[in-house]
C-alpha cells in the first residue's frame, strides 16, 4: 500500500435526480477539475460528462474497483447516488482506501428526500437498504404503526415487497411508491401492500411503509416465542433461551459461535439484538443445518453462517468469536479445543441436561470458575379433571470467561 497522499486523489460525489443545479459548489469545482470521471451510466448523464472525461461503472458493482485503484494518484471523481455513506457506494470503495486518499461530497439521500416528503422523523423511521438484501431484514419492524423506508433496485421489486408484507398479514399497510425523488421524473403513489399493482414504476425508487394489520409482531425481548422457529423437539426453549442470552451478553459488532446450533433459535436472538452483530452456527445434522437456515432467513437473521459439521473438528479456520455458546455436542475435547482456540475474555456459555454433562461442566467449574447455576422448570398441565405441575428436565448452565 503506498505511502497516504498528500492531497486526496479521489472525490466522491453524490449526485440526485436534479443533476447539476443541484450540487454544491465543492462538487462542480471537483467535477471541473478532474482527470476523469466514473460512474453509473445514468449519473454520468446526469451530470453531462462527456464521453472522453469518463469511465462509465461496470456491473456488478465490485468489478469496478480494481480499475479505480488502478487510477491512484491521478485526480479522480466518482459519482453516486445521494449520501455515498447511507447504503451508498461510498463504504464499499473506501475500505480499500488509506485516510486521506478521498474526500466527499454527499447530496441528500433518498431517505432525507423521503421523509421530506412524508413529514416522517427518520430519527424513529427504519431505513433499510434492500437492493441486494432479502425483503426478511423488514420483519423486525412489521408491526402496526410502524414506519419504514426502504431502497429496492427496480419496480418489480416493489411489488414483491408489497406483496411480501401482505404475505406476513400486514396488508393493510399503506405503501407510499416514490419515484425519481427530486428530478423532473419524480412521482409520488400511493396503495396498500395487498392492492398494489402498479406496472410502470421507474428506478430509482424508494418504498415507504406505514404498518397496519394483524400478522404476528416479532418481540424485542430475549426469549420469543418458541412457535417463531421450526424444529424437531430439540431446541433451546423460551425460558432457558432467555437466561442463555442475558449470560451471553451480545453487543454490537460482535461475533457469536453457536456450537450445535440446532433451529439456530439461540443465533438468531443474538442477530436480532443488533444489526451489527454477527453469528456462526455450527451444526454435526444436515437437516437441522438447513432447518437453521431457513429460520434465519424468515426473521430476518440472514447474516448467520451455518457451517455442516461436528464440532470440535470443524472449528479452525472461522473468525474467532467474543462468546461461545455450547448447546450441543458437549464433550470434554470440545471444552479442551476452545480453550486453545479462543482469545483470552471470549465468553462462554454452555448448557447440560444429561448427568454426565452436568459432571463434566461441574469439573471444568471447579478449574476455570465462573458461575455454575441449575435451573428447574415447570409449567401447569391438565391432571386428571385438574391440573399439576408438569416437570422439564432440569438445566445446569456453566457461564465463564477463557
Amino acid at each position: 500500500m503506498p505511502d497516504t497522499p498528500e492531497r486526496p486523489w479521489l472525490t466522491i460525489v453524490g449526485i440526485g435526480e436534479d443533476g447539476l443545479s443541484g450540487l454544491a459548489d465543492a462538487s462542480r469545482d471537483a467535477l471541473a477539475q478532474a482527470d476523469l470521471v466514473t460512474g453509473a451510466a445514468r449519473h454520468l448523464a446526469l451530470a453531462g460528462i462527456e464521453p472522453a472525461q469518463s469511465m462509465p461503472w461496470p456491473v456488478p458493482f465490485e468489478h469496478g474497483i480494481a480499475a479505480l485503484l488502478a487510477r491512484r494518484g491521478r485526480g479522480t471523481v466518482m459519482l453516486v447516488s445521494g449520501d455515498p455513506f447511507w447504503f451508498g457506494a461510498g463504504s464499499v470503495v473506501t475500505r480499500h482506501l488509506q485516510p486521506g486518499e478521498w474526500i466527499a461530497h454527499p447530496a441528500p439521500s433518498t431517505f432525507g428526500l423521503a421523509a421530506a416528503r412524508l413529514g416522517w422523523p427518520l430519527e424513529t423511521t427504519a431505513c433499510l437498504g434492500l437492493h441486494a438484501a432479502p425483503f426478511a431484514r423488514l420483519r423486525p419492524h412489521l408491526a402496526p404503526g410502524q414506519r419504514a423506508l426502504v431502497l429496492v433496485r427496480d419496480g418489480a421489486a416493489v411489488r414483491e415487497l408489497a406483496r411480501y408484507v401482505a404475505g406476513e398479514g400486514f396488508g393493510a399497510s399503506q405503501v407510499t411508491v416514490l419515484e425519481a425523488l427530486g428530478g423532473l421524473r419524480e412521482r409520488v403513489r400511493d396503495a396498500t401492500a395487498d392492492t398494489l399493482d402498479f406496472a410502470d414504476i421507474a428506478h430509482p425508487v424508494a418504498v415507504a411503509i406505514r404498518c397496519a394489520g394483524d400478522g404476528a409482531v416479532l418481540p424485542l425481548a430475549s426469549g420469543i416465542g418458541d412457535d417463531w422457529f421450526a424444529h424437531d423437539g430439540q431446541m433451546t426453549r423460551r425460558p432457558v433461551r432467555a437466561l442463555t442470552l442475558s449470560a451471553l451478553a451480545p453487543r454490537p459488532g460482535e461475533m457469536l459461535w453457536d456450537i450445535g446450533t440446532g433451529s439456530g433459535s439461540i443465533a438468531i436472538e443474538w442477530l436480532l439484538s443488533h444489526p451489527g452483530t454477527r453469528a456462526i452456527g455450527f451444526e454435526a445434522d444436515p437437516v437441522r443445518a438447513q432447518r437453521a437456515r431457513a429460520n434465519a432467513a424468515a426473521l430476518g437473521g440472514d447474516r448467520l453462517a451455518v457451517v455442516d459439521g461436528r464440532a470440535p473438528g470443524v472449528l479452525a479456520g472461522h473468525p474467532l468469536p467474543d462468546a461461545v455458546f455450547i448447546g450441543g455436542g458437549l464433550c470434554a475435547d470440545l471444552l479442551e479445543t476452545l480453550w486453545r482456540l479462543l482469545e483470552r475474555g471470549t465468553r462462554i456459555v454452555a448448557n447440560a441436561v444429561t448427568l454426565e454433562s452436568e459432571a463434566l461442566l461441574a469439573q471444568w467449574h471447579a478449574r476455570e470458575g465462573g458461575s455454575l447455576m441449575r435451573v428447574e422448570l415447570a409449567e401447569a398441565a391438565p391432571l386428571g379433571s385438574k391440573r399439576g405441575w408438569k416437570a422439564h428436565y432440569p438445566i445446569v448452565q456453566w457461564s465463564t470467561a477463557r
